[in-house]
């Protein structure tokens, strides 16, 4: 198959990390939109000569289709999942059928009224007065919490309201399962009810504890040389904490009280020995936006509580490509930068998002300007670890501690913050870029087009003539491009 030039150098260049990307066909609209947890594997194995040979119709009908693709680099896989979504929603891509059916995250719901409770995966949240845990970005990631809650704390699976002798006749769930049989008495009404509150708990994230003790047990099955349940483990053990992490990053933040912000930041103080109460604490958090653009975001705490009127968005200058450290040094570096200049005080504490390299990055921008003096620390995704320096070992907080509560907080609406940006320059990119795609419109032409109208949305609204009024357009080329932007409009 012969590829387009702008696919072919595309390929090349497509990174290895999670995000989406936007296939577009030869008039610049949007056809189909996907996600990946390697952009790089993923994009690329759509053009592969066995996938085409054993391709369904409709995916060769896509390849052919193909005469350009744009990426969107994220964090993670559930952010993808989520900025699929959220793209095929808006833009309706002709291709995508499979999700025009609006399917849903996936939850795990609880009637605690029942005698004897159980888990089921749902995807509707209502209001019937049940529990809901999620949601969960990665369906296998949920499926594995299920089956996690159900073993570890034998509930029961079967589906009857109220389980009894006759049930268990039909069932061996306490064989294969562990359930723990609520219904012939094997274990008390009042035993099953704890069971089910510690499971509630562990699904709420309280219970680190397990996961700990998962880790544990791999460990010394890995001494004991029984690889294959080691590996069994640590598949389960990476599924839980994604699930975990994933309902983390959905779920919104709750507000909190200002009794219980001051407690968090006394706490920080004594867990990072911080030579004063960190009443005013900056955190930083990095976006890019399909491997060219990237921002940054500040948000700003004043005792413990989020203050948006200090909040502070930056465009990445100095750094091409995906390097997130180097784009957090060149942050920390212009907002030190800024606030000497203006004469403003420092901040009490630097929250990085991010681990060693990020903090290192952060420092060594501290350093240049002199300002070594405010203390940082990074706090890592990946079991919410604070991160205080090479030398001294990552400090782990239970889930309820205060401190952790105020340092999870600032991170996720810095991350919030940045995404907001991050969406709002890439949503600007996707439509002016159908301006590139019209014959005799070049970057002269397409500024005075949007200096004019002011976006992309108000020019394909507008009428022929008032298109032709601006100078160097005319009525021949103000047709062409008032016909080809309702064209995307009506196909999107």
């Amino acid at each position: 198959m012969q590829l387009p030039e702008t696919v072919k150098a595309k390929l090349q260049t497509l990174p290895d990390k999670p995000g989406c990307y936007l296939m577009r066909d030869r008039n610049g609209r949007i056809i189909y939109v996907g996600k990946a947890v390697s952009l790089r594997k993923r994009v690329q194995s759509y053009f592969r000569d066995a996938t085409l040979k054993s391709a369904s119709p409709k995916l060769r009908g896509l390849v052919r289709s193909v005469h350009d693709i744009d990426i969107i680099v994220v964090h993670n896989e559930a952010a993808a999942l989520l900025t699929e979504g959220e793209l095929i929603k808006t833009y309706r891509p002709r291709y995508n059928v499979a999700f025009k059916d609006d399917k849903r995250f996936l939850l795990l719901r609880s009637d605690p009224r029942n005698a004897f409770p159980r888990f089921d995966l749902v995807r509707i949240r209502r209001e019937d007065g049940a529990l809901y845990f999620g949601p969960y970005a990665s369906s296998p990631a949920a499926r594995c919490t299920l089956d996690f809650v159900e073993k570890h704390f034998g509930i029961r699976k079967c589906a009857p309201a109220l389980p009894d002798a006759s049930t268990y006749k039909h069932c061996i769930n306490d064989i294969v399962r562990f359930c723990s049989a609520p219904c012939i008495g094997r274990v008390s009404a009042e035993d099953y009810r704890k069971r089910f509150d510690d499971a509630c708990e562990f699904l709420r994230g309280r219970r680190p504890d397990l996961l700990a003790d998962l880790r544990r047990q791999m460990q010394e099955a890995a001494t004991a040389l029984d690889f294959e349940r080691a590996a069994g483990l640590r598949d389960t053990l990476q599924m839980l904490d994604r699930a975990i992490r994933q309902h983390a990053r959905v779920a919104p933040t709750p507000r909190m009280r200002q009794d219980a912000a001051i407690e968090g930041i006394e706490a920080l103080q004594s867990h990072l020995a911080l030579p004063a109460l960190p009443r005013v604490i900056e955190a930083f958090d990095i976006s890019n936006i399909s491997g060219t653009f990237a921002v940054a975001s500040m948000v700003c705490a004043v005792d413990g509580i989020p203050a948006p009127n200090r909040y502070r968005r930056f465009r990445i200058r100095t750094v091409s490509g995906s390097n997130d450290p180097a784009m957090m040094a060149e942050v920390i570096q212009r907002r030190i930068r800024g606030l000497q200049e203006s004469g403003s005080p420092f901040p009490d504490l630097i929250l990085v998002d991010g681990g060693i390299t990020q903090l290192k990055a952060a420092r060594a921008s501290l350093a240049e300007r002199g300002a070594t003096a405010i203390p940082t620390a990074g706090l890592a995704k990946r079991y919410e670890e604070i991160v205080t320096g090479e030398q001294a070992p990552p400090l782990m907080l239970p889930t309820d501690s205060p401190a952790l509560k105020v340092l999870r907080r600032l991170r996720d609406e810095a991350h919030r913050f940045a995404i907001t940006y991050h969406r709002e320059l890439r949503n600007r990119r996707i439509r002016e870029s159908a301006l590139d795609e019209i014959p005799g419109i070049g970057d002269k032409r397409k500024q005075l087009l949007l200096q004019h109208f002011g976006s992309v949305r108000r020019l394909t609204t507008a009428a022929p003539e008032a298109i032709a009024a601006i100078p160097g357009i005319g009525p021949v080329l103000a047709k062409l491009i008032h016909d080809t932007l309702s064209a995307n409009r009506s196909d999107q």
